[in-house]
This record gives structure tokens, sequence and C-alpha cells, in this order.
């Protein structure tokens, strides 16, 4: 695996691409941050860290308004704009490209796929409405990407458990007690770096059928 970092402009500013490269790659997957922080977020760097080795590599992609130093993200249509402006460097080097994230960047991957000609969705943590507030349902953005998806969720994420995800044409894969950003507590029966392999095996198992 090789590690590169590359900038590209965009709409909404300039963005930043760290590549976590295959030596052969098969497909490419793409992973947006979220609102409440970047792309050092526990289960993005898993991924990085375990794909490229099977033929994935791996795109952490930054946002311009982290890039800029800026802590409070923007609205949903200036994040699409990022997405959009970087895709074309995310697809030069050939292979297909998985369009993911966590939270609002799962929600950005979501609302692009099918315009952009994702391969797929990766939803990592998707908020499926805000704390507390179950009406506030973003099911619709996850439901109608329109290409094979799938969602990885903590069991105690307060945006979403998995049992209040709808049936739809997606699959779900629970990682038991895990917060929003999967950490697990002391007490819960597998730790925290089992549950980061259970997260990282689910998706190399997905991806591989993808290919």
């Amino acid at each position: 695996m090789t590690v590169t970092e590359e900038t590209t402009e965009t709409e909404a500013g300039t963005a930043r691409v760290t590549w976590h490269s295959a030596r052969d790659a098969r497909l490419v997957l793409a992973l947006g941050h979220g609102a409440g922080g970047g792309i050092e977020a526990r289960d993005l760097r898993a991924l990085a860290a375990a794909l490229p080795a099977h033929g994935v590599s791996v795109a952490l992609v930054e946002q311009p308004w982290r890039v800029a130093g800026k802590k409070l993200a923007p609205a949903p249509k200036t994040l699409d704009a990022g997405w959009r402006g970087v895709w074309p460097a995310l697809a030069a080097p050939g292979p297909p490209v998985i369009a993911g994230g966590r939270s609002a960047g799962a929600r950005v991957a979501c609302r692009t796929a099918a315009e952009l000609g994702a391969r797929a969705v990766l939803a990592l943590a998707f908020p499926l409405h805000p704390p507390g507030r179950p009406e506030k349902s973003r099911a619709d953005e996850m439901l109608g990407a329109g290409v094979p998806t799938l969602v990885v969720q903590g069991g105690n994420d307060p945006f979403g458990r998995p049992a209040e995800f709808p049936e739809g044409p997606h699959d779900l894969v629970e990682v038991a007690c895990g917060d929003h950003g999967f950490a697990v507590p002391k007490r819960a029966p597998a730790g925290q770096d089992e549950a980061l392999a259970l997260l990282t095996d689910a998706v190399l198992e997905w991806t591989g059928s993808l290919a």
C-alpha cells in the first residue's frame, strides 16, 4: 500500500484526498467524513488500513470546509457540490468507485451516487434522524441511492439504531453496542478492536460481492 495526497478544486473550495492505494486495485472506496470530525475517525482509518491489501484502494476525502479550517459544516447542497467536484479525481485511476462516508458523508454519498455513476454506496453510521427525533427521518436519502448499498450501524447509535431502519434494497450490518462513532463501552461483550474488525470484515465481504 502507498499513501499519497492530492488537492482538487471544487465549487465549494479546495478539497483534499488522501489515497491509500492498493497495488492492483479492482475497486476504489471513496470515504467522506462527518459534520463533527474529519478523516481521523476510527472507522475510516480502519478501512484505509485493511482494504488495500485486498485490492481496494481507499480515498479519504476531506471536504473544503475542513481543509479551510472551519469548524461548522455547510448546508447539504454545498457538501454535495464539494463531493461532485472531487469525483473526477476519484474516478481517474480507472476502477469502479464506491461512494461512501460516515454520518453526513454517508448522506452525501447516497444523494449523489446515481448521478455520479457510483458502483455502490457504503453508509457508515447513517444519521437516520436527529437524536430523539425519529419523526425527522432521512430514510428517503438512503433508500433512493439507486445502487447496491451497505449500511453499517452501531447498535446504540442515537441517530438511528439498526432496528429503526426500514426494509429496502440495502444490506445492514450491526456493530453491537457501538455508538455513532462505533465506540463500544468497556462493559461490552466485544472490545473496540473486535468491533472494528467486524466492520472491516463486513465491508471486505461486501466489496468482494461487487467485483
